[in-house]
C-alpha cells in the first residue's frame, strides 16, 4: 500500500515549538512519506528554524505573515517555482490580543476583535486563495486547518471562540467554492493541548481539565500524535470525498450532552 502521504507536497503553517500541534503534523506528515516545507516570520522565524531541525527530514522555513500580500504572493510563486504545484495545506494560525480573551468579552474594543478574526479565522481564506494556482496544478488537494470547538462559549476564551465558530463557517464556504477544483477543505477540532499557545490563554486550566475526566476515550493534554494522524489523514488521498467538515479529536469529549459544557 505505501505510505500514506508518499509523494505529496505540503506547507504547513504555525510551527514554533516541538509542543504544538503543528510541529505534531509535520513530524507525522513526514513519516508518512511527504515532502514538506513550513513557514513563519519576524521574531518567531528563528524559533520555527530551530525546531524544524528536530524533524526527521528538516524542512526550509519560508517566510508568510497570513496578513502580508504581498507575503503570500511571495509564497505562491516559491511553491511553484520549487515543486511546481500543492498537496495539501495545513492551516494552524491563530492569535487574539490579551483583552479578546480571559473573560473580557463585554469589553473588547473593536480593533483587537477585528485582529483575532482577521488572524485565525479569515486568514484560511487568504491563504487557501493565495495557494490556489499550485493547489490547482495538483489536480486534487487538501486543506486542512486546526479549530477548537466554536459551536460553544467556552470560558475564557471569549473573541477568539467567535474567531473559532468563523473558522468553522469559513470552512464550508471553501469547500463549496473551491470544490470544483478538486479541492477539500475540512477543519479538525482537537482537545486541549499543553502548547505554548495554549499556556498563554488566561484560566486554560479551566477548560482543559474536564477531558481528564469527562472524555470517554481519556485525553493526553501532552501528546499531539491523535489530533496530528487524523490531520494526516484528511491530507492523504483516504478521505477523497470529505470536505466542509468539523472533525472531532478530542476522546469523545463533544459527543458527552450539554449537560457538562461549560458556560461562557
Amino acid at each position: 500500500m505505501g505510505m500514506l502521504l508518499e509523494g505529496k507536497r505540503l506547507v504547513v503553517t504555525g510551527v514554533l515549538t516541538d509542543d504544538s500541534i503543528a510541529y505534531s503534523v509535520a513530524r507525522v506528515a513526514q513519516e508518512a512519506g511527504a515532502e514538506l516545507v513550513l513557514t513563519s516570520f519576524g521574531r518567531a522565524m528563528s524559533l520555527t528554524q530551530r525546531v524544524a531541525r528536530k524533524l526527521p527530514t528538516p524542512p526550509d522555513v519560508l517566510e508568510l505573515d497570513v496578513n502580508d500580500s504581498a507575503h503570500l504572493e511571495a509564497l505562491n510563486a516559491e511553491v511553484m517555482r520549487r515543486w511546481g504545484r500543492l498537496d495539501g495545506l495545513v492551516h494552524a494560525i491563530g492569535f487574539a490580543p490579551a483583552d479578546a480573551l480571559g473573560g473580557n468579552f463585554l469589553n473588547t474594543p473593536w480593533e483587537s476583535v477585528a485582529t483575532a478574526f482577521q488572524t485565525s479565522a479569515y486568514s484560511l481564506k487568504a491563504l487557501s486563495v493565495g495557494l490556489l494556482e499550485p493547489m490547482k496544478a495538483a489536480g486534487a488537494a487538501s486543506v486542512v486547518s486546526l479549530d477548537f470547538d466554536g459551536r460553544y462559549a467556552w470560558p475564557i476564551y471569549d473573541w477568539m471562540g467567535v474567531a473559532k465558530a468563523g473558522l468553522e463557517s469559513i470552512t464550508r464556504y471553501l469547500a463549496r467554492d473551491l470544490g470544483a477544483h478538486r479541492i477539500r477543505v475540512n477543519t479538525v477540532s482537537a482537545g486541549p493541548i499543553r502548547t505554548m499557545a495554549g499556556r498563554s490563554i488566561p484560566g486554560f486550566d479551566q477548560i482543559a481539565d474536564r477531558w481528564l475526566s469527562r472524555a470517554p476515550l481519556g485525553w493526553s493534554m501532552t501528546d499531539a500524535t491523535p489530533v496530528a494522524q487524523m490531520v494526516c489523514l484528511l491530507l492523504s488521498d483516504w478521505a477523497p470525498m470529505t470536505t466542509g467538515e468539523l472533525i472531532h479529536v478530542d476522546g469523545g469529549y463533544h459527543a458527552m450532552g450539554t449537560d457538562i459544557r461549560p458556560h461562557g
